[in-house]
């Protein structure tokens, strides 16, 4: 399986996504620079890491989403590869219309570094087929406009044909205001795309896939797709 990962201008966990790709699938992923105009032919699944591209100017992930390169990950997308966007990543993509919604400032105007849990809304997708359905994660997450939040008629849309992957709870798998961490609407920690290839998520899987750097939750994630 060939997976690439995307490199903006202050992207800061592009590395992190590198060593996650390598370990999941044993091969060496590609590297793309912002400014390439071209992706290789044959990629599987390309990863948007975290970070701050192009420093957060207008809006977090907005002028990454008009970079040259994203021009062909959207086309890659829609012909059917699969795109990972995570914390930035996420960004990106809502900001380029591959997934709906917007990523707000977080409800309490700081920055969050800490690990949260998640519950596993659909498994029915590649990237979350290895979990169970309700299955509670705990994912570090480390973000300043984490809030997503969408239209009535998307939250609808959303929500109706099952593209939320993962939601905010607590450990008892409890949906609510005092496990929201950023005030997402519904509780939301990532969504699918239509047909369940693109995902984005603010929560970050490949830091919990070895024990010694925070836990293994994440892994499953990248076992799914392989």
């Amino acid at each position: 399986m060939q997976t690439a990962v995307i490199t903006f201008p202050g992207s800061n966990c592009d590395r992190d996504m590198y060593v996650a790709l390598k370990a999941a699938f044993s091969k060496e992923p590609l590297r793309i620079w912002h400014a390439d105009t071209n992706l290789p032919k044959n990629i599987d699944l390309i990863a948007i890491p975290g970070g701050f591209s192009y420093g957060d100017y207008l809006r977090s992930g907005a002028i990454a989403a008009r970079s040259p390169i994203m021009q062909e990950v959207i086309k890659a997308a829609n012909n059917g590869a699969y795109v990972l966007g995570v914390c930035n990543g996420f960004q990106v993509l809502t900001e380029s219309g591959l997934l709906p919604g917007t990523l707000l400032r977080n409800k309490n105007l700081k920055f969050m570094c800490k690990t949260v849990a998640l519950k596993v809304a659909n498994n029915d997708a590649a990237y979350t087929k290895s979990y169970k359905a309700g299955a509670i994660l705990n994912i570090p997450i480390a973000h300043h406009d984490g809030n997503y939040f969408a239209s009535a008629d998307e939250l609808k849309e959303i929500e109706d044909n099952g593209r939320v992957a993962f939601r905010y709870c607590d450990k008892q798998g409890n949906t609510n205001n005092d496990s929201n961490p950023n005030g997402s609407v519904h509780n939301i920690a990532g969504i699918f795309s239509k047909n369940k290839r693109v995902l984005g998520m603010m929560p970050h899987p490949e830091r919990a896939v070895d024990v010694l750097t925070g836990g293994l939750d994440g892994k499953k994630l990248f076992e799914g797709l392989l």
